[in-house]
């Protein structure tokens, strides 16, 4: 599984492993979670960067109709996970 380390709004290094990426209407979003082998918390991020930007910024996202949306891609990406 990719790891990717994310600089937080602080300055703080917060590493996750990525589980998935798709695009959705044009936006990427990733699955990720903190632990590769266990029974994690997983988060959906949003890339909210510009195509000017040379480094990505991604969100958490938060919206409910849109994390049901993606929630949904990525359940029928990934067949043996649940999503809740």
């Amino acid at each position: 599984m990719e790891k990717i380390t994310f600089t937080g709004d602080n300055g703080d290094n917060i590493e996750f492993y990525v589980v998935e990426k798709t695009t959705l209407g044009g936006v990427d979003y990733m699955l990720v979670t903190e632990s590769e082998t266990e029974d994690a918390d997983a988060y959906v991020l949003k890339d909210v960067s510009k195509n000017s930007e040379e480094e990505g910024i991604y969100e958490i996202v938060d919206d409910e109709k849109e994390l049901q949306a993606i929630g949904q891609v990525f359940q029928s990406l990934l067949e043996d996970v649940d999503i809740k």
